[in-house]
């Protein structure tokens, strides 16, 4: 029974415990006596020092506080830890150290309300025999967002926003703050009142609603807003580009290279509109050629600090999702003015290459210039004149009269491409998963996209250029290089790697663990080139993957090691990503004399573009996966051929062959027997039967589930359909 305190405010013995837990948690360094603790509370009636003792009592007993000469201080205060929340089903939560040590259980009674991924300091408790280590949320630091996206369940006095991830809670919304929501709606919802204990829903309300539940303007939006992507773009930021006059000036021709008269082309997907880079061919003499890599000049109609570089630096990068593109800048931006669209003249940042047959560079010079460009390409019709020319074919194809050209730069691409394979860049050549939609984005077939010589002909100079920009800042001799935008990769971490050996070394492979970066790149080349065609290629390319470090951007240059690379840099792309604009004015600034940049700044710079970049790739690989499960409800109960892509204690991943469309086969559907999991084989074995499921096994899957709202597809084994 509560008791009366400070004007009528009740204190329960559970009131009283956070009382005496905060004390102690605002005063870690301190011990106090039992009586000087009372005159601190201010408890002056003998019920309320005796809920004090029996409140000091349960909090050592769990290990909270400890007790010594009478007094009493918070126990192994030296065990406060940092780190990251991760929710879990069923009230057990882990806090995921910053010092990297194993993870500490905090019960939802205490979390004091921290959801999944904020950032909080905890108290761990002493350990007691046989148990794991466990602690209690002291101070949230840092709340991982405060805006969620889901679906609204409206009753009449209430309503709530479900996320569909089972390690968010859901959000309580009162009524008047549903901004006209209705049951079944898609709605982003901004939190106003976290609570102040676990087992309470935050309380928030409504900010935008996105439309009803499938509809696929709905889940696309739900999708870039999931992760805090915009999916509209700011009227006033495009009136402000509406602005920009079409014809370009006189003066911005003063100072720059007229490339007009050069043979200049175009090569991009079929389906695009914003044409970054152009790519001129012009004959000096016998041998010898002019190269030039032309690339829009962002920086002349962007410039710093107005409304629309603001904006563009808040996005940082366009998304690509399955039906759309979401763009850095404004249509008339990135479709028309920089687009370097065929029969426009148009201003450029350029590189320009002097190269012999044999693909040597001798000469180069990055300068501002003026292009025109003669054709517009796609992919497909660059890739049917190279295998033409290849097979000694005569049928006419468009672009016929730019084959001379065509075939010079895939000549120096091809060998440009075995020179950086031989200084030990890695071939990671991944088919991509795309899908054809209809006119309401609905998916009706999967298609795949591989890399072809038409695509590394514009790779391999493409990334020439990155590389001549960021050796002309950066790889200076006698004097400290001045501050620039690198793009950088880091050597794979050793734990990863020594793990990719034992597990390819299961399907007969090596790979080299130690070594020079060269020795150990080539051998892993050796093992993508020998997986090939085979059924374990696209697992052992994922785990392969998974052992890189992420590339990033950075003012800290440690060169890029996937890439073979001692300076690289990202200069070829600014229509889509904003580090390339910020090389573009640095690039300028210096070449007018332009003292260097701050670096902290820029290095501030870089890494929000890093986080945005990766935010991006995961909202691209979330509409990726709508769009399997919303391919693979219509065929429910049909089988496929698949592959074992997973193994857990719960059950087996399996990719279908065809499609390459993942989902679930639950363990409890494998039937007749008790499996147990071998983490380190990677299989699940059968307790009676000893039948074993393995890594890369195929199987013939059949589809039993679709769940669009989580992205989550079930599948079960063909001979056990139907027996369950």
């Amino acid at each position: 029974m509560g008791r009366s305190y400070k004007g009528g405010f009740r204190v329960t013995r559970k009131v009283m415990t956070e009382m005496v837990k905060d004390f102690f948690a605002d005063n870690a360094d301190s011990s106090i006596s039992v009586k000087n603790l009372y005159e601190v509370l201010k408890l002056k009636t003998h019920p309320m020092k005796a809920m004090c003792l029996d409140a000091l009592t349960e909090l050592q007993e769990d290990g909270f506080l400890m007790e010594q000469g009478g007094r009493y201080q918070l126990a192994h205060k030296d065990k406060f830890l940092e780190g990251v929340i991760q929710r879990r089903a069923g009230g057990k939560n882990y806090l995921i150290p910053d010092d990297g040590t194993l993870p500490i259980l905090v019960a939802e009674r205490n979390s004091k309300g921290a959801q999944n991924g904020d950032r909080v300091r905890i108290v761990q408790y002493a350990r007691r025999a046989r148990t794991a280590p466990e602690g209690e949320v002291t101070e949230i630091l840092k709340r991982a967002k405060d805006t969620f996206v889901g679906t609204l369940q409206v009753d009449r006095k209430f309503a709530f926003l479900s996320t569909g991830n089972k390690n968010d809670i859901d959000i309580f919304i009162p009524r008047d703050r549903l901004k006209g929501g209705r049951d079944g709606d898609k709605a982003v919802v901004k939190v106003t009142e976290w609570p102040e204990s676990g087992g309470r829903n935050p309380i928030g309300k409504v900010i935008d609603l996105l439309g009803a539940a499938g509809e696929n303007e709905t889940e696309m939006h739900a999708i870039l807003a999931e992760y805090g992507l915009p999916y509209s773009y700011p009227e006033y930021v495009e009136e402000e580009a509406n602005a920009i006059p079409s014809e370009i000036p006189a003066e911005a021709f003063f100072g720059r290279e007229d490339f007009r008269d050069a043979v200049t082309f175009t090569i991009d997907p079929k389906d695009a509109k914003d044409f970054d880079d152009a790519l001129s061919v012009r004959r000096i003499k016998e041998g010898l050629w002019e190269i030039g890599v032309h690339i829009a000049d962002v920086s002349y109609y962007v410039k710093e600090g107005s409304i629309i570089d603001k904006e563009a630096f808040k996005r940082a990068t366009s998304v690509y999702l399955v039906d759309r593109t979401v763009p850095m800048l404004p249509e008339k931006l990135c479709n028309n003015l920089c687009s370097l669209r065929q029969d426009e003249d148009k201003l450029t940042y350029s590189v320009i290459f002097t190269m012999n047959a044999a693909a040597e560079v001798r000469s180069s010079k990055i300068v501002r210039t003026v292009i025109r460009s003669n054709r517009r390409f796609a992919y497909e019709e660059v890739q049917a004149i190279i295998e033409r020319e290849q097979s000694g074919g005569k049928e006419p194809l468009p672009g016929d009269e730019l084959t001379a050209e065509i075939m010079t730069l895939n000549s120096m691409a091809e060998i440009m491409r075995k020179k950086r394979m031989a200084a030990g860049a890695l071939d990671f050549d991944r088919v991509e998963v795309h899908f054809e939609v209809d006119e309401k984005g609905k998916p009706v077939s999967v298609l795949f996209k591989e890399s072809k010589e038409a695509n590394k002909l514009v790779e391999e100079f493409m990334l020439l250029a990155n590389r001549t920009v960021a050796e002309s800042i950066g790889k200076v001799k006698g004097t400290t290089p001045k501050v620039f935008v690198y793009r950088i990769h880091d050597k794979p971490d050793q734990e990863r790697l020594e793990n990719l050996a034992q597990f390819v070394q299961k399907f007969g492979y090596k790979v080299k663990t130690t070594g020079s970066n060269a020795e150990m790149s080539k051998s892993l080349n050796k093992l993508l080139a020998d997986v090939k065609g085979k059924r374990e290629q696209n697992l052992v390319e994922t785990v392969s993957l998974r052992a890189m470090q992420k590339a990033c951007y950075s003012t800290d240059n440690i060169g890029h090691y996937g890439l073979s690379m001692d300076y690289y840099t990202h200069f070829t792309s600014p229509i889509r990503r904003y580090p390339d604009l910020m090389v573009h004015r640095l690039l300028t600034r210096y070449a007018e004399g332009g003292r260097s940049v701050s670096q902290g700044r820029f290095e501030e710079h870089c890494e929000h573009c890093s986080n945005m970049e990766q935010l991006a790739e995961q909202a691209e690989r979330a509409s990726i996966k709508y769009k399997q499960v919303e391919y693979m409800s219509e065929r429910m109960g049909q089988a496929y051929d698949a592959v074992i892509s997973g193994v857990t204690e719960w059950g087996l991943y399996a990719e279908i062959i065809e499609n390459k469309c993942e989902g679930l086969i639950p363990i409890r559907s494998l039937g007749g027997d008790f499996f147990e999991f071998d983490e380190k084989n990677y299989c699940l074995t059968g307790h009676t039967t000893r039948k074993k499921y393995r890594l890369g096994d195929p199987i013939r899957v059949v589809v039993t589930s679709c769940n669009l709202e989580k992205k989550q597809m079930d599948y079960a084994l063909a001979d056990e359909y139907g027996r369950n």
